[in-house]
């Protein structure tokens, strides 16, 4: 038992962090069986405590540990079973000052304002930390509009995850974003995004060892180089309708082994589902590595083992046996084309992977 002068210490250590979020009480979320990411295992899992970490590959319908715990899934290809931790009591966030609802919200980066769309959904309560998804609009639109458009609020509001929209910068084909030869120049959007996250943390409490990006078009691309650059703030992505790219794919070399759930479409006609050279944004041609060839080169980049699993009923096929246990996953929609990704396929995915 802890004595009433530790929980007493405690409690004044959180009154005199000033509305920080205290990081020792996780907001757990256990996935569902989506999709099977391999041959053995469904999507099932669990989310740890803090300095926890997910069970591996096909891990089924694992628990949420305590603080310092780890959570595993027993069983499924390349699932090891995790130790739980131990319970007891864990602090609260502080208040924070981000109202229910959406705000536009502005934040400085090299010198300019940049802006997004700040969602806090009505099942957030501000007393646990939550997950922040960051989700990256497609060429010519606008955080705005993606709000309005983005299958994921449906399914992450019930669990009262937050969620930011990002603005673009104009470039030739309209607002899109940086992602190295394309889609606009002289502007460091891996930056925004870093600074959007820390804004967030200012404004609500979020767990910082689970944000992740999710985008379509070149909101997808946009997902992919933060995979490869930002590795340590974002814990995995889900890009959809683009692919990693020929001219800058060996700059790709993420901090540390991260998760990677693509979506694809093989009608796409911007984005060809085979790759190939492209046009898509006028005055910055790009090649396409297309989709299997991407699922492949994120497999290497994990250090992957073994062949990808069959499609399953979703279309989505695995590598297993990843380093550190992350999981690369694509899922081909067979006549599918520009869309945005399966949030019900996508999130027990992400959810179970954390820093």
């Amino acid at each position: 038992m802890r004595s009433a002068w530790f929980v007493r210490s405690v409690l004044s250590l959180a009154a005199a962090a000033g509305g920080a979020c205290a990081r020792a009480d996780l907001y757990p979320i256990t996935g569902t069986g989506g999709a099977s990411t391999s041959g053995n295992g469904g999507l099932g899992g669990a989310v740890a405590g803090l300095g926890g970490a997910p069970g591996g590959l096909g891990g089924m319908g694992g628990a949420a540990a305590g603080a310092g715990g780890r959570a595993g899934g027993s069983g499924g290809a390349g699932g090891k079973g995790g130790n739980a931790g131990g319970g007891g009591e864990s602090p609260t966030c502080a208040a924070a000052g981000a109202a229910v609802g959406d705000s536009d919200q502005t934040v400085k980066v090299d010198g300019m304002s940049r802006t997004y769309v700040l969602h806090i959904p009505a099942a957030y309560a501000g007393s646990k930390p939550v997950p922040l998804v960051v989700d990256f609009h497609g060429v010519g639109q606008s955080g705005a509009k993606e709000r309005a458009s983005s299958p994921y609020p449906a399914t992450l509001d019930p669990e009262g995850v937050i969620m930011a929209f990002p603005d673009g910068m104009k470039g030739p084909a309209g607002t899109a974003w940086n992602v190295g030869p394309c889609c606009v120049a002289n502007v460091d959007d891996v930056a925004f995004a870093r600074a959007v996250v820390e804004q967030v943390e200012g404004l609500a409490c979020i767990d910082r060892s689970r944000v992740y990006a999710v985008g379509v078009l070149t909101g997808g691309g946009m997902a992919h180089y933060l995979a490869c650059h930002a590795a340590d703030v974002f814990a995995a992505v889900a890009p959809a309708a683009f692919d990693l790219l020929a001219e800058n794919v060996d700059e790709c070399v993420p901090s540390r082994p991260i998760s990677v759930i693509s979506f694809r479409g093989t009608a796409d006609a911007r984005v060809p589902y085979e790759g190939g050279a492209s046009s898509l944004v006028p005055g910055m041609p790009l090649t396409f590595l297309g989709a299997e060839a991407t699922f492949a080169k994120w497999a290497e980049i994990d250090g992957c083992s073994g062949p990808a699993s069959a499609a399953d009923a979703n279309g989505c096929s695995a590598y297993s046996g990843c380093d550190r246990g992350v999981e690369v996953i694509l899922c081909t929609q067979e006549g599918g084309g520009e869309d945005p990704g399966d949030p019900s396929i996508a999130w027990p995915v992400l959810a179970r992977h954390t820093l």
